[in-house]
């Protein structure tokens, strides 16, 4: 029961072009589809309920963020440094945006809510530093090996987006995942393509 980034798939592809050097390929483009998530009223939930609806709505928008990722340009290992570096600022925006939502959830009605939150939040900051760091060094050197390097940590970092399971922490509550499994936000990112 996680979403599945799919569309980092794509975008690791075409750093994994860059990486390689191999010339006039085409500029790798999303395809993931972005959709409103209809959700529950947190007025007409209960508390459990809305806290859990929160803490989807805040993956949601990871989730959006990544699916709107802009492209890798592997024509030439300038262009896939250059676009590989726009793409590691918008997952590290996307991941700083999810981190404060959840830190906004407020306290968890349930026992291990906060604690659940805590590491998923703890999980999202970690990843952004790693790609904060892969993004400074794609700005910062006109070095071709080191370029080479920081391109296979971009593409590490978006495998491990792509593994990020954010609704354990709702999963791991017995009472959050009960009251995520009737809340159409939640469910919604069950559903994302695998």
């Amino acid at each position: 029961m996680r979403p599945r980034f799919t569309v980092l798939a794509a975008l690791a592809t075409g750093i994994g072009l860059g990486v390689a050097g191999c010339g006039q390929q085409p500029a790798v483009t999303s395809h993931a589809r972005q959709e409103g998530l209809a959700t529950v009223s947190a007025s007409e939930a209960d508390p459990t309920s809305a806290w859990a609806e929160g803490y989807c709505g805040a993956a949601g928008g990871l989730v959006r963020t990544l699916a709107t990722l802009p492209s890798v340009d592997p024509s030439t290992p300038q262009q896939a440094s250059q676009t590989s570096g726009e793409l590691m600022a918008s997952v590290s925006e996307g991941l700083k945006r999810t981190s404060a939502a959840l830190g906004n959830l407020g306290p968890s009605p349930v026992a291990g809510g906060d604690a659940s939150r805590t590491a998923a939040v703890a999980q999202l900051d970690a990843i952004r530093a790693r790609a904060d760091d892969v993004r400074h060094r794609l700005g910062s050197s006109a070095d071709p090996e080191t370029t080479k390097t920081a391109l296979r940590d971009a593409r590490t970092s978006l495998d491990e987006l792509d593994r990020l399971d954010l609704l354990r922490g709702l999963n791991d509550v017995p009472q959050l995942a009960s009251a995520s499994s009737r809340i159409p936000i939640c469910q919604d990112l069950v559903k994302q393509p695998r």
